[in-house]
């Protein structure tokens, strides 16, 4: 018996969106560090970010593949992004303008990421019983 959940009127099964939403989880807080490294202000987040894994989970499959491959790119762009400001930072030396660039790219591309949510309308995202 597979352990994904079964999405009625299709013959796939829904992708496991826990590890989405763990990634997207990391990438807010590696995008907290690279802004603090970037001299900014901690930006407080808007209420599509902090419920992008909840409202991507009943988008279309092609809008939540789209949202798993850009998750997976951008963490593949952090994770060495921050290790190159954080040596810099133990050096001594000032990694305010290389952190300014990772954020402007972190923030374009989630930006990208929360195109992807569905268009919820004026009655908010859609909810079942």
């Amino acid at each position: 018996m597979s352990a994904a959940p079964f999405v009625f009127g299709t013959s796939q099964p829904r992708a496991n969106t826990s590890a989405t939403s763990m990634r997207w989880a990391a990438l807010g807080e590696a995008g907290q560090v690279v802004a603090m490294l970037a001299g900014l202000e901690p930006e407080q987040p808007s209420k599509d970010i902090r419920n992008f894994p909840a409202l991507i989970r009943d988008a279309d499959a092609w809008r939540r593949d789209l949202a798993d491959a850009g998750c997976a790119e951008l963490a593949a762009v952090m994770e060495p992004g921050i290790s190159a400001l954080l040596a810099i930072n133990a050096r001594g030396a000032d990694c305010k303008p290389a952190a300014l660039a990772l954020w402007r790219e972190f923030i374009a591309a989630r930006a990208a990421m929360l195109e992807l949510l569905p268009p919820s309308g004026t009655l908010g995202p859609r909810r079942s019983a």
